[in-house]
Formats: C-alpha cells, sequence, structure tokens
C-alpha cells in the first residue's frame, strides 16, 4: 500500500537528514558508541542544518514548523543509518524539554533557552525518574523550596538521558514542603542549570543506545531563580501529563522506523546470504516469516501515521497516546527478534545493524511508561 503521510517537503527534509547522518554522524559513530558519548559537534551541527527545535517559533530562532511529520522523517532516517543514539538524544531534548517551555514557560524562560535550544549550543535533558520514582511521578522525593526571590533544589534523580553531556535539566521537585506520595499539585517544574550543588553522578553502562550517555544526577540546594520556574507553582504534574501524548507519540514514531528499518536490512541479508546452495530467502520458512514482517511493519506504519496527523490537529490525547506507544514499543521488540533470527549467527555480531537495534528497542517499552502503566491508561480509560 502507497503511504501518504508526506508531502514534498517532507522529502526535501530527507534530503537534508540524510546528507547530517552521513556526513556528521557515520565517520564518527562507531567511536562515540564505544565511548559512550556524543560530542557538542554534533548537536551544533544538527542546529546548522536545521534539525533541532523545528517547533520553535522564528522569534526564538527557530523554524516554526511545528508539524510532526518532520520529527517522522528525522527519526525514520536516523533509524535507517543506524544511529538510534543520536535519535534518542534529540528525542529528550524536542519531544520533552521543548514542548514544555513553548507551552508554559515565560517570554524570559523562551528567550533565555530557545535559540540555543535551536542551534544546539545548549543541550538539555529530562530530569524526572529517581530511584524510588519511575513511572509513578508522584513519587519523587527532590524537593524545591522557596529562598528569598528563587528556590533551592535537593534531591537525586537517575537515568537521565543527556546527563552528563546536557547543560540544564527540566526538573520535577515537590513544592508542597510535605514528604511521602505527593497529590496532583504537590509539584513545579523548574529549568536547572549546571552550576553550584549540581553534580553528575556515574555514567550508567546501558546495555544498548550506548553513544547517548545516561546518568544520574545530584542536587545540594542548587540556588534557581524565580525567572527558571516553568508555569506555575504546583502544576508540574499537569503539565507533564498534558504533554505525554508528544513524548510517547515519539516513542511509538521512533519503533515504527526501526521496525521498517530492521525488515528491509532483512530482506537485503537474506536475499544476499546463501545458505545450501540456496538464498536465504528461497527458503519457504524465510518468505513466510519475512510476509508476516511486512504485514505488521505496514500496520505499524498506519497507526502511527494516523496518530501523527491526529497529534498535528490537537486529537491525540493521552489515552491514545498510550494505546499507540503500546503497541508498537512491544510489536517492535517481535519484529526485531525475529529479523536476528533470520541473519543466524551475524544477527548475534554488534556489527551488524540487527544487533544493535534488538538491544536499543528493549528500552521502548520502559521509557516514557512502562507498557504495564499504558494498560493501566487504557484499561482505565475503558471502565470509565
Amino acid at each position: 500500500m502507497k503511504r501518504t503521510l508526506f508531502e514534498e517537503d517532507h522529502e526535501l527534509f530527507r534530503e537534508v537528514a540524510q546528507e547530517f547522518n552521513s556526513r556528521e554522524i557515520a565517520p564518527h559513530y562507531a567511536r562515540w558508541d564505544r565511548e559512550h558519548m556524543m560530542p557538542r559537534t554534533m548537536w551544533t551541527a544538527a542546529g546548522e542544518q536545521g534539525l533541532l527545535g523545528l517547533a520553535v517559533p522564528e522569534e526564538f530562532g527557530g523554524a516554526g514548523m511545528p508539524d510532526y511529520r518532520f520529527r517522522v522523517v528525522l527519526d525514520e532516517e536516523f533509524a535507517r543509518a543506524n544511529h538510534l543514539a543520536a535519535g534518542l538524544a534529540l528525542h529528550l531534548h524536542d519531544d520533552m524539554v521543548l514542548p514544555h517551555l513553548l507551552a508554559y514557560g515565560s517570554d524570559e524562560l523562551k528567550q533565555r533557552w530557545l535559540p540555543g535550544m535551536v542551534t544546539g549550543e545548549a543541550v538539555t535533558s529530562v530530569a524526572w525518574t529517581e530511584p524510588g520514582a519511575g513511572s509513578d511521578l508522584r513519587g519523587v522525593r527532590t524537593k524545591a523550596v522557596r529562598d528569598g526571590d528563587g528556590w533551592l533544589i535537593s534531591g537525586q534523580k537517575t537515568f537521565i538521558g543527556n546527563g552528563i553531556s546536557g547543560d540544564a535539566s527540566l526538573v520535577l521537585a515537590r513544592t508542597d514542603g510535605s514528604s511521602g506520595r505527593g497529590s496532583s499539585d504537590s509539584f513545579s517544574l523548574f529549568m536547572v542549570e549546571k552550576g553550584p550543588g549540581y553534580e553528575t553522578g556515574k555514567q550508567l553502562d546501558k546495555m544498548g543506545l550506548k553513544a547517548s550517555d545516561t546518568a544520574e544526577l545530584f542536587f545540594d540546594n542548587v540556588r534557581v531563580p524565580e525567572a527558571n520556574l516553568v508555569g506555575e507553582v504546583g502544576h508540574g504534574l499537569r503539565y507533564v501529563t498534558e504533554q505525554l501524548p508528544q513524548a510517547r507519540l515519539a516513542i511509538a514514531v521512533a519503533s515504527a522506523a526501526v521496525a521498517r528499518a530492521m525488515y528491509e536490512a532483512t530482506v537485503r541479508y537474506t536475499r544476499e546470504r546463501n545458505a545450501f546452495g540456496e538464498r536465504v530467502i528461497d527458503f519457504q520458512n524465510t518468505r513466510f516469516e519475512l510476509a508476516d514482517l511486512l504485514t505488521e511493519v505496514e500496520v505499524m506504519e498506519t497507526y502511527v501515521d494516523r496518530a501523527v496527523l491526529a497529534f498535528n490537529d490537537g486529537a491525540l490525547d493521552g489515552v491514545a497516546a498510550a494505546r499507540v506507544k503500546l503497541w508498537t514499543s512491544e510489536r517492535v521488540k517481535s519484529i526485531t527478534d525475529r529479523c536476528l533470527q533470520l541473519h543466524g549467527g551475524y544477527g548475534y555480531i554488534l556489527e551488524y545493524p540487527v544487533a544493535q537495534a534488538f538491544l536499543a528497542v528493549r528500552l521502548l517499552s520502559i521509557f516514557g511508561g512502562t507498557s504495564e502503566i499504558m494498560r493501566e491508561t487504557i484499561g482505565r480509560s475503558i471502565a470509565r
């Protein structure tokens, strides 16, 4: 079936994304993967090519292109080039930090951060998760206490992507002065810059996506000016909930992009690989498996494309985003596993993209809310 999501402008943007991947990332990606870090030059190069902060209005240095189809193109090209960690790093910056600043940030806060986020001179991360609070953000214990004309923030965060390389974090902190599990108005959001009291802990050694740095963060009475409060006090959890559709859509888009890329890589491999005097693709079992895989990939793409258009129309709510995230993040694990099987022994070698993808996609049903949380969200909506 012909895919109808994209128009001419999106395909022109695809050419830019392809050139960026081949020129700025491909020659260095293996080294970045070994070093568990991407240099700042990757970010500034992405900024120069106009790949960052696409939704940022022109008055703040952006392209003013909120059409999410451009982000889909970018994710597809990262997946096709097997630069999955770069896709993750940009997702944290563009799909999780940026929407909160655009929706709730003051003009002062936008002027302070958005231009740098567009050029890549300012790299950001999302600091919500804590050792005792993952999908259940009401368990967050990091505290922000008023102090004169600002705030003092203390606490610990973990699993923070861009945590080492980033300049600042969007921090969810308790502002109600209490302890224990919080209520809906117990939390606020802050842009917290690196400085005195802001310490980066050890770099966490992930099973995949190693080029994207992930770390623990520690805050010890970090002074944050009032201007760095995002929106209103006590509205942090509501803001996070309101922006979850984009974060979860991004994971669904990445899932579909990886599934398509691995299917196509597997078709190429089975055409080139011989066994028992025949091409692997000429065995009936291979053809049957590829037939199933292609059908699943097309179903996934169709579902995701509908979700993207709904998001563009402002009609993708949290429950719908949970459904598409649940389906795609679970299916891509199965698809990648079966693609690896068709590669035989070579599928187990990290030099091959399918092995790297197999490790990477395991994150997708955990990140942005586990599949169990997605099912609970969907199930409650059904019960209502």
